[in-house]
């Protein structure tokens, strides 16, 4: 779990204590990469919602996903910066936040494709065009960051490919 600083200590908060932020957990990867998500989310669904989106079913698809991971990736953040996973320590939150972000990668590829292929440039309204084509390119980046927080999250939940059968064992040679 190196990817996550707050679960490398030792569980010093009793469940009966206040959450005590953990400023250090944004320096790392998987706590930038969550900060990146908010910002990016947050402009892909406010450019799709500044548009005449209801007018289109292919802009639904892309606010639900980008608006329902983005309250997500805001609980998982607030969660590890108060420290609650170490209060609530019987969920596996490693496995969770992998899980997580698998399924904002894979969903975000097809709300980027949908949102991507939705946008037309003989718009009768050239500011949304130019909001729906920028709402594409974010909804590409933010799938590019749920990728790699996959990826860090895995690390994580693997502790890094190390066990305790493997860390156990010593090359002699």
């Amino acid at each position: 779990m190196a990817g996550l600083p707050g679960a490398v200590r030792a569980r010093s908060a009793s469940p009966g204590s206040p959450p005590a932020l953990d400023g250090s957990f944004l320096l790392s990867p998987l706590g930038g990469l969550m900060g990146v998500q908010a910002v990016l989310g947050l402009l892909v669904w406010s450019l799709i919602a500044a548009t005449t989106y209801h007018l289109h079913a292919a802009y639904g698809w892309v606010m639900f996903v980008s608006l329902f991971f983005w309250i997500l990736t805001l609980l998982f953040l607030v969660v590890y910066l108060l420290q609650l996973h170490q209060k609530f320590y019987m969920v596996p939150w490693p496995l969770v936040l992998m899980i997580s972000n698998a399924v904002a990668t894979v969903l975000y590829i097809t709300a980027f494709v949908t949102c991507a292929a939705a946008v037309q440039p003989t718009s009768w309204r050239q500011w949304d065009y130019n909001r729906r084509a920028a709402a594409s390119f974010f909804a590409c980046v933010t799938m590019i960051t749920y990728g790699v927080s996959t990826f860090f999250s895995f690390r994580a939940w693997k502790g890094l490919g190390s066990n305790a059968a493997t860390s156990q064992v010593t090359d002699h040679a």
